[in-house]
Formats: structure tokens, sequence, C-alpha cells
């Protein structure tokens, strides 16, 4: 049984009359998780703090290369510069299309050095996406690989607002002794693109010499916790994509709130294995990292065996990831408990965690993956596992709970009518906090559905047990209705995952001129695993009730899956 802390008593304004404002999972933080925090006004504030504490301390390790914080402050700047002598000023937008390189980190210090919006974008986008976001967001800038650029983005930003890009190679900033490094004194301008496009079209310039560049940044645009750090576009698994608009407060206090749940010594090494464009990676990777005057370790994209090697090379004390990632991680056959040994804490998040999943991984490699919530609207994590409990298991479904809100922060479970419901009954989560994004980027009606009275409606269904453990059943547009019956497929999947053949699993509800709707499995199986789809089925027939195991099995090599490591359920859905 978990140890409780007595709770202090109850904030002025929370409406004593409902049960979760009372926050019943105070009495299970910390002291120190429970204390006030005080976060600096931005990330760049932190980043500055670090650079003034060790600037000697790396900040960024890239492969063999490795660039100090006084060093990335130089470098920064020099970018910083170059986007206002190119008209970037505050309130601009800023797109950010790139993998986890030092690269990507110095354009969004840079954008916020003078004074722009960073839209981060998952480099997997084809051109119309892009051009839907340029066009949405009217981003004047763009930071891009520089064959991306070459192959297809160009016609991409036509047509949009983009005046100015900085193209960037996976190669720079590799090692200390990269031939192709500029000398600051004599490095030239950023170069014209050499295609010699006409007037109108956006000037090139190579991210790389313009970092090497010496240029002084541009005045300090005097950021606020208020000012918008993101417009930070929502996947679009469940529609075109609308761009959150992260506050600068929002990422530092879900950040400082990230190293007081995980103490970490300071300068400790943070594993960049979510992407940093997703959510997850800005804030639990890159801003609690700087927030904790840490070295950010990171690999390009990801290849687990190439992570693997990371690991044994940098020795990270903390890393968060989909549970995709730490699947197959495991799936390679050098994996050893060596290889995460150094990590103090390992999270999991933007997709569902299986209990399975994780009592393998403790088995297997001796440490214990730590549950966590959130959304791009509420800034990453609204819930997590602190560092002295376990997350229990649901009895009655099987689900593994995602952990618990933040001192400051208010989740409640609601009906279709908007009223709470008890502990221990399914409904809408809601998240009330200093998290939570102010609405979407040009939609205000979609905001105010969205944020009524400023409280996210997150679309994800789940239960609260009474002492304030939160459990996530499934997005109520998964819900699978089987003969009138609800079906959620996370429970299915849940059962799934603990046959010891199955590596992925993904349940859907497919058209039947009988039932109306019948479940489905998608599973892709470990390797030299073998099993046949009516054992499968029939393994879930024997554990769950009649109407809820899948009458079908498909099995793939893999499943489809958005690069945050979520399973695209509606790209199976479709294959019907």
């Amino acid at each position: 049984m978990a140890e409780r802390h007595e709770p202090p008593p109850a904030q002025v304004g929370d409406p004593v009359s409902s049960p979760y404002a009372a926050k019943p999972w105070l009495g299970l933080l910390s002291p120190a998780q429970r204390a006030p925090v005080t976060p600096p006004p931005t990330v760049l504030h932190a980043f500055r703090e670090a650079v003034a504490r060790a600037p000697e301390r790396t900040a960024l390790a890239y492969f063999d290369g490795r660039t100090p914080y006084a060093e990335a402050d130089a470098l920064s700047d020099s970018v910083a510069g170059h986007l206002a002598e190119r008209g970037i000023g505050r309130g601009d937008r800023v797109a950010v299309m790139l993998q986890n390189t030092p690269h990507f980190v110095l354009a969004v210090l840079a954008a916020w050095k003078a004074g722009a919006v960073v839209v981060p974008l998952n480099p997997m986008y084809k051109a119309g996406e892009v051009g839907h976001i340029l066009r949405d967001s009217g981003a004047a800038a763009l930071v891009c690989d520089g064959r991306a650029w070459s192959a297809y983005l160009r016609e991409a930003a036509g047509g949009t607002a983009v005046r100015t890009v900085l193209t960037a190679s996976d190669l720079d900033f590799q090692t200390r002794d990269d031939p192709r490094v500029l000398d600051s004194a004599t490095a030239p301008p950023a170069p014209a693109d050499a295609g010699a496009p006409p007037p109108a079209a956006p000037h090139v310039g190579d991210l790389h010499a313009v970092a090497r560049g010496g240029r002084p940044a541009p005045d300090d645009p005097q950021l606020t916790a208020a000012d918008t750090a993101l417009i930070s576009y929502t996947s679009g698994t469940s529609g075109a994509p609308k761009g959150a608009m992260n506050p600068h407060g929002a990422l530092t206090y879900n950040a400082v709130r990230q190293v007081t749940a995980h103490p970490l010594p300071e300068g400790a090494a943070y594993f960049a294995l979510a992407p940093l464009f997703h959510i997850t990676g800005m804030v639990c990777e890159l801003a609690a990292c700087f927030a904790n005057a840490g070295t950010l370790v990171l690999a390009h994209r990801f290849d687990a065996g190439v992570v693997l090697d990371a690991f044994l090379e940098h020795r990270p004390a903390y890393t968060v990831g989909p549970a995709t990632a730490f699947m197959a991680l495991a799936a390679r056959p050098e994996a050893t408990r060596d290889h995460f040994a150094s990590f103090q804490v390992i999270s999991s998040g933007g997709a569902p965690l299986p209990p399975a999943l994780v009592e393998r991984l403790r088995g297997a490699f001796g440490f214990y993956l730590r549950n966590g919530y959130g959304l791009t609207e509420c800034t990453a994590p609204c819930a997590s596992v602190p560092a002295h409990l376990e997350a229990p298991v649901d009895q009655a479904s099987g689900t593994l709970s995602v952990g618990l809100p933040g001192a400051d922060t208010v989740v409640r479970i609601l009906d279709e009518q908007g009223g709470e419901v008890p502990f221990g009954e399914t409904g809408e989560i809601a998240v009330r906090g200093p998290q939570v994004v102010p609405g979407y980027w040009g939609l205000p009606a979609d905001t105010a559905r969205s944020f009524p009275d400023g409280e996210l409606r997150t679309g994800d269904v789940g239960f609260m047990d009474p002492d304030g453990w939160l459990y996530v059943v499934d997005r109520k547009k998964d819900m699978i209705n089987a003969s009138g019956f609800k079906v959620w497929p996370r429970e299915v999947e849940d059962v799934l995952y603990t046959h010891p053949a199955v590596r992925e699993a993904a349940v859907v509800g497919v058209p039947d001129p009988y039932r109306g709707e019948s479940v489905k499995a998608y599973v892709s199986l470990r390797p030299g695993a073998r099993a046949e789809p009516a054992e499968l089925s029939a393994y879930c027939a024997e554990r769950i009730a009649a109407y809820k195991y899948p009458r079908q099995v498909e099995i793939l090599p893999v499943l489809p899956k958005t690069t945050s490591g979520k399973i695209l359920r509606r790209e199976l859905r479709d294959r019907g």
C-alpha cells in the first residue's frame, strides 16, 4: 500500500461539492511534488540560466559530436541574428521540420531569441500536409532538411508566406572535427539557393554556415510566460490537424514539474527517444533537460540498434517514449540489462501501455516503465507515476493507471451532459491547470467546443479511483458497438498483449450485417514466435466476454504508426 502524505488545505476557490476539485491524489504525492514551483517565464530563460551555471557542460550530444552550453548559445544567437536580418521578429511563425538533431534545438532557440513562435512539423509529412500547415500558421520561415527541400518542400512552400528558408544536413555536428565547420571570423553569409529562383521565391541559406557566422543575437524580445511558444499541430489521426497554441509558461511549468516529479542530479543526461517535434519530446526531454542544466542526447530518428548503442555510449539517466519503441528495443537480440542500467527513470507516453509489457520489460531488463498521460492541448503530461510509486492495475478491467495528476491540476470525469460522475465510473476526461493551452490557432469555434471555461475536454474516456489514480480506457470515437454492447479496444488489446507471441496489437470495429459491428484484431508477432489467428481469437474468448473477443484476427509484419508511436487504428479500420 502506498504511503499517503497529509494533503494541504483546499485551495481558495475549489468547489467543495466536487470530489475531483478536492484533489484526493495530493495525499499520494511527495512533499516535493506538492510544493509550489516558480518556473522561469520561458525555456529560453532556463537555457540561459544553464549557460550561466555551466557554460562548458555538454548541452547537446549527437553521435561523436559534443556542443557545450556556451557554444550552443553562440550558435543559436547567430541563427537568431540571421532570422532578424531576414525580417523575422516577435510573433512571426518559424516552421521547423527536422529529426532529433542539433539543428532542431538551435533553430528552436534561435526562433525564440528572435521573438518568433515555433511551428514544429513532422518530417514524415508529405507536401500536401506541409503546405496546409504552412498556410494555416502563416509561417514566415522554414527550417528543414536540405534533401527534403530540393525533393518536395520547395513546391510545398509555394503560395505560402514563407520568405526565408534554412536547410540542414544530418551530417552536421556529428563530430567535433567536422571539416565543414567554418571559422566564425571568415564564414561567408548564407548562400543563395543554387537553383537561381525567381525574385519572389524564399531566400535559402545553410543553417550550419549561418550558425557559424558569428552574428550577434537581436535585441531581447522580452517574451513572457503568456506569449505563445509553439503552435503544435495535432497528429491528424482524427481529422484535419489543428494548431494548439502552447504558451511559454505551459512549457516551463511542465518542464519544472518533470524535474520535481523525477528528481535527477543537475547535469544528468536526457536521451531524446521521443521526437522533439512532438510535444512529449519538446517538454519532457528538451525543456526538462535545460531546466536541469542537463545534456540532451540526440540520435537523429528512432532505430532500435542505434538507440541501444547510444545507451551504452552516453549512459543517460532519463528517457521517455511510446510503448512501441520499447517493444522494438526489447525485440533486438543484442539488448541486455546493461543497456538500461544507467537509467534512473524511464517513462512511457504518447500511446497506451499494456501491463503485460511493463512486467515483460522488468523481468527481462530490470527497469520499471512509468506510465504517463497527456495531450498536445495540455502541453504533454497532466498525469504521471511519481518516482516513489508504481501504477496500480484496475482489477476489473486489467487497465494500467496512467498516474496521478499534479498538484496544480484538476482532472475530472464527466458524463455526456458535462456533469461529474462518481469515482470509479467511466466518462470523458477533462483537464484544468497551468499546462492547458488557451485554444486552437484561428479556430474560435473549435476552441469554444474543446475548452469550455478554459477546461480541456480531451475526447478520451477513462475513470478515476477514490485515491486519485487516473485510468484511460480509450478514445470516445474508437468505441465499438457490437449488438448494442460497448467494447473498448484497449481492453481487448491488453488481453492480446498477455499472449507470449504477440508483439503489437490493435483492435477496431468492422461492419457486421448481424451485430452492426464486430471486433477485429490486427497483431504483429515477436521475433521467432508463431501463432495462428484462430489461436489468438480463442485465447481472448477464454478471458473476456463473448461479445468482446475478436471474431477476426489478421497478422501483419508491423502495424502502421505515427512517428510518435501511436498505432493508426484509422488506417487499420480502412483496411476492413
